[in-house]
């Protein structure tokens, strides 16, 4: 019985990549690796192509076996995942109705699969308004453009693509595309928080890309040396490659909060937006010990764990950022309220910049601006906000300073020496 073309065609290429499966490319001097490269990207999206086409086809599968759709069939027979499926055989109806000039493309290897996701969706994301003559011109374009650039470049170029081929309309479209994306991006903005009870708090947003961007740029600012290492005597860009860049931006984002000015939040509860740590006076001199934060109630998750945190952590914030730390006496009544009075004022912190220019722990050279102003003779003891009281520490060297069990000598050129206590 004589074998469909396409099913010849493939057992061929399994038979010529078996032929090959003991090659050793080590032996291959670098012209003939660079062109065997290229060929197998070509081949790779010519193969592609044709696995395309057939499933563009190949609704009829599923009836055999109750699959939802040939995605279905496709998940269930060659055990790739369903949504990888699914994006397949989006893909696949689009290359065998919309896009022929980027199925061709494909099928002569000069597109390849990644870059032909990127093209179908920018042509997908065309106002609706835009004729067909214009979205063929547009898809005939980024096939070209193809040639040169790869899928992230191509991504940008089909954002703007209206600019080259329409740029009678395209302001006007552009204008409409992005109203409605942002009436789209107001009605699904949304932030979801949930305690998990290990002391941390899963936050998952939602928000507009406008938005995204900023808060983005604002948590970048953070993402710099004084987050990122265990020692301040190593060079800068060794410390920033020693945390992953979700870490570091999420010790940006706390350091963000820890740095929002209450003053010019909303009124809430009758007053200026203000978080609350208590503590009890004898609590606040001990090494070890724990103060309660109170704000936000409405937080789901275990109950069990509450707010609490370590009266450390509650002289450290009461150093550096808008935290109103309420004194407890014996009875739990307020001994001092403790306000803003007791950072820093940007004055302050500018002649401790020009002073001690770095971080001014042993051996560490993290630049002043990007440190915080600590209080040698702590506040909650009764030491001064004044020049004389104050130093700079980056984030790490400050953690450590309010951490029991170091020690801080200070050197004769004003630097400060850590000694683990005994």
């Amino acid at each position: 019985m004589t074998r469909h073309p396409i099913i010849a065609a493939a057992c061929d290429v399994r038979a010529s990549l078996k032929a090959v499966a003991g090659a050793n490319p080590t032996f291959m001097a670098a012209g003939e690796k660079a062109s065997a490269l290229r060929e197998l990207v070509a081949a790779e999206a010519q193969l592609v192509e044709l696995r395309l086409r057939v499933l563009a086809d190949a609704g009829d599968l599923a009836a055999g076996t109750a699959a939802r759709d040939a995605a279905g069939w496709v998940a269930q027979q060659t055990r790739v995942s369903y949504a990888d499926a699914r994006a397949d055989l989006r893909l696949a109806g689009a290359l065998d109705r919309e896009r022929p000039v980027l199925a061709a493309a494909m099928r002569e290897g000069g597109a390849s699969l990644a870059q032909a996701r990127v093209i179908d969706r920018a042509l997908g994301l065309l106002p609706a308004g835009v004729d067909a003559g214009t979205v063929a011109l547009a898809e005939a374009h980024l096939v070209d453009r193809a040639k040169e650039f790869g899928p992230k470049e191509l991504g940008r170029i089909g954002r703007r693509i209206l600019d080259v081929v329409a740029p009678e309309i395209a302001e006007a479209a552009e204008a409409a595309r992005l109203a409605d994306l942002e009436a789209h991006a107001e009605q699904h903005t949304r932030p979801t928080m949930r305690r998990l009870g290990d002391g941390t708090t899963r936050i998952s947003s939602r928000l507009p890309d406008a938005a995204a961007t900023r808060l983005a740029t604002y948590l970048e600012a953070f993402t710099n040396p004084r987050v990122a290492g265990e020692r301040g005597s190593e060079p800068v860009g060794d410390l920033v490659a020693r945390l992953a860049y979700p870490k570091r931006m999420g010790q940006a984002f706390v350091q963000l909060l820890e740095s929002l000015d209450p003053t010019r939040l909303p009124i809430h509860g009758g007053d200026a937006t203000t978080v609350v740590v208590t503590i009890d006076l004898d609590a606040l001199k001990a090494d070890l010990a724990t103060a309660d934060l109170i704000g936000a109630g409405l937080v789901p998750g275990d109950d069990l764990t509450g707010e609490a945190i370590t009266a450390a952590h509650a002289r450290r914030l009461a150093c550096t950022a808008k935290i109103l730390p309420v004194v407890l006496g014996g009875d739990s009544l307020p001994l001092d309220l403790g306000r803003t009075r007791r950072l820093y004022t940007p004055a302050q912190r500018k002649a401790l910049l020009v002073r001690d220019h770095t971080c001014r722990a042993e051996g560490c050279d993290i630049p002043g601006t990007w440190c915080e102003a600590h209080h040698l003779h702590p506040w909650h003891t009764g030491g001064p906000t004044d020049l004389d009281n104050g130093v700079l520490f980056c984030s790490h060297h400050h953690h450590r300073a309010h951490e029991p069990r170091w020690r801080l000598e200070r050197l004769a050129n004003g630097d400060h020496r850590f000694h683990p206590r005994r």
